[in-house]
């Protein structure tokens, strides 16, 4: 298995962006991201879908289209990505940590 790429396009206090290739073989276990304060929000670009695997899974999101573009609370819901069978996942990621609290209502 290789390593994960993750190149930074951007970073801010309160905003980055990534560019993250996932080689085969790789997977994401289940997992959040506390943040500690605020609200932490991702949007997600898949730019690449691996041939086989590499599925994205979020207990819930605010919007995702085809399973290509998401926008989630990685803050608040569990997430993962099943193992990459085959090719490999690139994605570009935006994180946004917005300054109000970290509860549901935020979005």
């Amino acid at each position: 298995m290789g390593a994960v790429i993750n190149r930074s396009l951007l970073a801010t206090r309160r905003l980055s962006v990534n560019l993250v290739t996932y080689p085969e073989g790789h997977r994401v276990p289940r997992h959040n991201d506390p943040m500690g304060g605020g609200s932490y929000y991702k949007l997600n670009l898949v730019l690449k879908k691996p041939l086989e695997g590499g599925i994205f899974q979020v207990e819930r999101t605010i919007f995702s289209f085809f399973n290509r573009v998401i926008l989630f609370r990685p803050d608040l819901y569990d997430h993962h990505v099943s193992t990459i069978a085959r090719g490999k996942r690139v994605l570009l990621s935006f994180a946004f940590l917005a300054p109000w609290g970290a509860t549901e209502q935020g979005f």
